[in-house]
């Protein structure tokens, strides 16, 4: 029987468009799918022209050898057994193709034979930096899909009885087609790729094998983590389609900012701001540690704004490990405001003192000798 022309199959004009193409197969496809027409072997035979027509004049290069050709542009080493309707190849390896799955985005259920892994999920959770020195365990309420208590995550409505191999692709997943001198395999229509189909599925998770719920998972953040540090809870994603294996849940760590703290790596830095005098005459201050605990730290007499301190094993802890890094306090001298009558006479005598010629500020001193050198025209 002669073939009818593939723009009479899709009902287009010889001058269609690539939108125009697809706009009409999408139609058709979804006309006579399989899926659509259960046992219809009239729509089975007009869906495999309909797809046999499209997956040509889809291809710029087919479609001009179509259009120059017709037919016989794809007879040549197209025969042989089952490589009817064009050369596809509708035996026992095959059926339909996967055409329509790329079609309607169904190209993500490719399995190769095998059931899908379940998704692996990411959650983020934010801690405090007390929390990251120690180490917490925080609960967090995740939404995934959870095996189906119906059926037992089989999919199937008939206890104990499993999915069946894909009488399409004899549990291959796949299917091969014929085009001219190619040999294309695509991913099974009538199982998505997994080699199984079940024949009477579950009316609660519709054959999935998992249904949609909110799980509180526990996780232990361990001591030193850092910012950014992603933790791995193996099996605990959502679970697999008819009894495959768990995804995998990956848990995002940030690090809430420290009002005192400033952590670089093991290390940790704290601002101090001194008064004048302290920096001056020298002093011993308490601060604080990311342990809870009190520190003292003695400020040497002529201290300047950006020296540091360093407090030995006071730092922050090391992911696994028992050592810690160490504290480092920096200082900054603070200009006194709002002064007093008294405070103002005190320091005005203080600054009549220094200009008597004490060699209390070097800094100062030495800058403004150069910057009078300068101005008189003693430049180096």
């Amino acid at each position: 029987m002669a073939k009818q022309d593939y723009y009479a199959t899709l009902g287009v004009a010889r001058d269609a468009s690539a939108d125009d193409l697809k706009r009409a197969y999408r139609k058709l496809a979804m006309q006579y799918h399989p899926d659509r027409n259960p046992g219809d072997k009239p729509a089975e035979a007009r869906f495999k022209e309909v797809s046999e027509a499209y997956d040509v004049l889809k291809d710029d290069q087919k479609r001009g050898a179509y259009d120059r050709f017709g037919h016989a542009a794809f007879e040549q080493g197209g025969g042989g057994g089952g490589a009817g309707m064009g050369g596809f190849d509708f035996s026992a390896g095959g059926d339909l193709g996967d055409i329509f799955d790329q079609m309607f985005g169904m190209g993500g259920r490719r399995g190769g034979g095998r059931t899908r892994t379940g998704t692996d999920l990411r959650q983020g959770v934010e801690i405090d930096l007390a929390e990251a020195f120690t180490g917490s365990k925080v609960t967090l309420r995740v939404p995934t899909r959870v095996k189906c208590e119906t059926c037992e995550g089989t999919g199937s409505a008939d206890k104990g009885r499993a999915a069946e191999t894909c009488p399409t692709c004899q549990g291959a997943g796949k299917v091969r087609a014929q085009q001219g001198f190619f040999l294309i395999e695509r991913t099974c229509p009538t199982c998505g790729g997994q080699g199984r189909v079940i024949r009477n599925p579950c009316r609660v998770c519709q054959g999935a094998g998992t249904v949609q719920r909110e799980r509180s998972i526990q996780v232990a953040i361990p001591a030193g983590v850092e910012d950014g540090t992603r933790i791995r809870l193996s099996g605990e994603g959502e679970a697999g389609g008819q009894g495959a294996q768990n995804g995998d849940l990956y848990v995002h760590i940030s690090i809430r900012p420290h009002e005192f703290f400033q952590r670089e790596q093991a290390n940790i830095l704290m601002r101090v701001p001194l008064r004048m005098t302290q920096a001056a005459l020298g002093a011993e201050i308490e601060v604080p540690v990311i342990d809870g605990t009190r520190a003292k730290v003695k400020i040497p007499a002529g201290t300047q704004t950006g020296d540091q301190f360093r407090l030995r094993g006071k730092g922050f802890s090391v992911l696994r490990s028992a050592a810690r890094g160490d504290m480092f306090i920096q200082v900054a001298v603070e200009t006194p405001q709002n002064l007093t009558s008294r405070q103002r006479e005190l320091l005005e005598g203080f600054e009549a003192e220094m200009q008597t010629g004490s060699k209390g500020s070097p800094d100062h001193e030495g800058f403004f000798a150069k910057v009078a050198a300068f101005f008189e025209g003693g430049r180096s």
